[in-house]
């Protein structure tokens, strides 16, 4: 996969590690023009500081920005909305600081017409030849629509269905397995397959969907919470804020 190879390319093995930061973009800044042409990945290193020191082109654009140059040095507090752009940046500081590795995070992204859409990202620390993290590497990958040709499309069309339809309540994977008549084993490779997402990340998705909309009314928080399935109000305030950077209040203050 796309996050996999570029993972592998920024980190290397210990023995090829760079200097410095400027080293390894010294090998990284050829490969940009293919980068440039990947539509539906936005791909990123940035400094120890989180402040961008390359970008392709579909980040850029998503940036609101036609040129790469006005990005550089700046964070993504600086050039997102307000409703995103400081939960991106508190997320590289935990890689930058603790050396924290995100993978497959489902979270709230803007595309080039500034319409929200969802993307599963991905961040590693980068080190140098001493093992000290010199800055970061991401890659956040458009959730693509779902791949109607596979042979299991119809049965998980229907757990897709039964999802959307009993979100607001406790889904298990066992009643998921039943509908679509498939162990469990076989679910989260299909869904993976057909949806790009795990049967988990699914409920997760259509839960802060439903969430969204409604902190744009006057419903209390914790109503929100029980009406999108969640029991618990902490899990839910969690939940949404490793998604789109903010908790339920603060999103409904900047909404």
């Amino acid at each position: 996969m796309l996050q996999t190879a570029f993972a592998a390319l920024c980190q290397g093995n210990e023995a090829n590690r760079p200097h410095s930061i400027e080293q390894l973009l010294a090998g990284v800044v050829q490969l940009l023009p293919m980068l440039d042409v990947i539509p539906n990945a936005a791909i990123f290193i940035k400094d120890t500081q989180a402040r961008y020191v390359l970008a392709n082109r579909t980040l850029v654009h998503r940036c609101g920005l036609k040129q790469l140059q006005p990005l550089l040095g700046k964070t993504s507090a600086q050039v997102f909305p307000a409703q995103l752009g400081p939960g991106y940046t508190e997320q590289d500081r935990r890689v930058l600081e603790q050396g924290f590795v995100l993978e497959d995070q489902l979270e709230l992204h803007l595309y080039g017409t500034r319409e929200p859409g969802w993307c599963l990202t991905h961040k590693w620390p980068l080190y140098n030849h001493m093992g000290a993290i010199i800055g970061l590497a991401g890659i956040s990958v458009d959730l693509q629509t779902a791949s109607e040709s596979h042979p299991a499309y119809q049965r998980l069309a229907a757990v897709d269905a039964h999802i959307r339809t009993h979100f607001n309540r406790r889904v298990t994977l066992g009643e998921l397995t039943r509908i679509a008549g498939i162990s469990v084993a076989q679910l989260e490779r299909y869904c993976k397959r057909v949806f790009h997402l795990t049967p988990r990340q699914m409920i997760q998705k259509v839960r802060l969907e439903h969430a969204h909309r409604l902190l744009h009314g006057d419903l209390p928080i914790t109503e929100v919470a029980l009406q999108c399935g969640y029991t618990d109000h902490s899990a839910f305030t969690r939940q949404f804020k490793a998604s789109t950077g903010f908790t339920p209040r603060q999103y409904r203050q900047l909404a």
